[in-house]
């Protein structure tokens, strides 16, 4: 009798571990950068990944942690690239531009890189020496405007990956002579998939070509693509109208507090066969009047089918 006891607590144990492997949730582990903008009201002391959901198309996918980004994994690394095809009467913003960089966080390294007639030039790989960085840095010399979109995928597809969360602050026209007229930008696009595919966000502050008064059909479109490329890779865009800023203090300060706000928000992915694809995501939060900040696509890894020996057709998930 006691045999018989044993047998039926064992066949119990395994049918209860069947069932939860059976029903427990499935998919890819991914992750989404995460910024809580602003709350209108009154923030709660801790975010936890009960706060969000987050959809793939209409599909709710299970949230499995949220991780903030301060103390040991604080670790940002930041470029400022600056389009020199931008008017030269920038450089008096420049003292706002250093202080920026000497009030980041120890955690924080800054690179400089410049857009010249097109092409991406790298004046110093992100360090956290603030002053050699300042020493690199210098207004725009008022160069013919090109395509800025360009630079940016080169500068994006370059950076070598590593643990830190890599952000690009991007002061340019948006201006590309050669864009269709009312169609997309297909450089812009182009920058938007490499920073999509790398987890890279962007914001982008609008600073004018020297002859921003001859065309401003053209200031608009670069404001509109600028606007583009920050907001679909989880950064913002940052303009007042179609002359140059009086300050880059305001942008600044609100790039300097969504940086200070960010999370890794972990996620199990609807799975994708091959090497992997960009997939349409959008986060959610369930406390009213918090304003979220995340890319509209992310990179999720694939599952590839690897082919057994010769003798059989069946082909297995690694």
């Amino acid at each position: 009798m006691l045999k018989v006891e044993r047998l039926l607590r064992l066949i119990s144990a395994c049918s209860v571990l069947a069932w939860a492997q059976s029903t427990a949730p499935s998919g890819t582990p991914a992750r989404i950068l995460l910024t809580i903008g602003h709350h209108y009201g009154h923030p709660p002391s801790v975010l936890t990944k009960d706060d969000f959901t987050v959809h793939q198309q209409y599909d709710e996918r299970p949230v499995t942690g949220l991780v903030p980004l301060r103390g040991d994994r604080a670790a940002l690394e930041l470029f400022v690239l600056v389009d020199n095809g931008s008017n030269s009467e920038m450089a008096s913003n420049f003292d706002d531009l250093n202080k920026f960089i000497r009030s980041q966080p120890q955690t924080t390294s800054v690179g400089v890189a410049y857009i010249t007639e097109g092409k991406l030039k790298i004046a110093k790989k992100p360090s956290l020496d603030r002053e050699t960085v300042i020493k690199a840095l210098s207004p725009p010399s008022g160069s013919q405007p090109a395509d800025p979109f360009d630079a940016l995928a080169d500068l994006i597809k370059g950076w070598p990956e590593n643990s830190s969360r890599h952000v690009v602050l991007m002061i340019s026209n948006g201006v590309n002579p050669a864009a269709p007229d009312n169609r997309p930008d297909p450089s812009a696009e182009a920058a938007i998939d490499a920073a999509e595919r790398a987890g890279v966000a962007v914001y982008a502050i609008y600073h004018p070509s020297f002859d921003y008064r001859t065309n401003e059909a053209n200031i608009y479109s670069g404001q509109v693509r600028l606007a583009h490329v920050g907001i679909e890779t989880g950064g913002e865009a940052y303009f007042l109208s179609l002359g140059p800023l009086p300050s880059l203090t305001p942008f600044l300060a609100d790039i300097g507090d969504h940086l200070a706000n960010q999370y890794w928000l972990e996620f199990l992915s609807n799975p994708c066969e091959g090497s992997g694809a960009l997939q349409q995501v959008k986060v959610d939060s369930k406390i009213p009047d918090m304003e979220l900040v995340a890319p509209d696509s992310i990179w999720v890894p694939g599952r590839r089918l690897r082919t057994t020996s010769p003798r059989t057709s069946r082909a297995e998930h690694p």
